[in-house]
């Protein structure tokens, strides 16, 4: 059942965004890095609507839910107004087809049954969300585009790892769902070590990795538990969360490194 106060909060939003003066249109490097943000949305919003499900920190995940999908329809027109090329107008339209259906399904109330649509919805948005995002950093070319590429995908990971984790958390059982959880997991691994080689890097972007390497060790230590069905859904929503803020300021710094003359 679609929630239809939450659906006026969430118009009120984007209302307010668009409110906010445009002085032009994205840079290149912007939308690189928004585009990469829109994959990290497709993975927050499924979280949020799961923790509602499972009674984790509701008031919270609320806000989060409401304020990500906003966000979304926000940056989405924004990539409209940038859109260079057909090939990334294409892309933009095959991501307005699915976004238009998952908003609709993740401002209904939450319900057990429906978690694994919400899932699979998030994961075709994801890809085609990606897609996008290879399009943008291929028109754009060169290594800083790929850091920032790279780097906004462990924005995406820390979200998809914290969404499977909360549907497993709330009972929704699927083989898929732990194979997912642990690919992701072994994604984001990877993909930090990518980061933390890359030469491009300043003492200051290494110190900020040495940090989100603490705080993934930690994460890790919380799915410790998973395998034996013992979860701690609050503790993962609170370190992924840090993760998060963590890769997107670190995504912003590789931003400003692409940018510089």
């Amino acid at each position: 059942m679609l929630n239809k106060n939450r659906l006026f909060a969430v118009f009120s939003i984007v209302l307010l965004l668009a409110s906010v003066p445009v002085e032009a249109v994205l840079t290149d490097a912007e939308a690189v890095n928004i585009s990469g943000r829109q994959r990290m949305l497709s993975q927050r919003i499924a979280k949020n609507y799961l923790m509602l499900g499972a009674g984790v920190n509701i008031e919270v995940a609320q806000k989060q839910l409401d304020a990500s999908i906003a966000e979304f329809e926000q940056q989405f027109l924004d990539l409209v107004d940038y859109a260079p090329t057909q090939g990334i107008q294409d892309g933009l339209g095959q991501v307005e087809e699915i976004w238009q259906l998952y908003r609709l399904q993740v401002l209904a109330v939450p319900a057990k049954n429906d978690a694994a649509r919400v899932l699979r919805q998030s994961d075709e948005l994801l890809t085609l969300s990606n897609d996008l995002v290879s399009r943008i950093e291929t028109h754009v070319g060169g290594n800083s585009a790929r850091l920032i590429n790279l780097s906004g995908r462990q924005r995406m990971l820390s979200q998809r790892i914290a969404a499977h984790y909360m549907a497993l958390a709330w009972g929704v059982d699927s083989q898929g769902i732990h194979d997912d959880l642990h690919q992701a997991v072994d994604q984001f691994d990877e993909s930090l070590k990518s980061l933390q080689a890359a030469p491009e890097n300043s003492t200051e972007i290494q110190k900020k990795l040495s940090r989100v390497e603490a705080q993934w060790r930690f994460s890790k230590a919380g799915f410790s538990g998973e395998s034996e069905g013992r979860y701690v859904p609050t503790v993962i929503s609170v370190t992924t969360e840090s993760i998060l803020r963590k890769m997107d300021e670190l995504t912003a710094d590789y931003e400003m490194l692409m940018a510089a003359p």
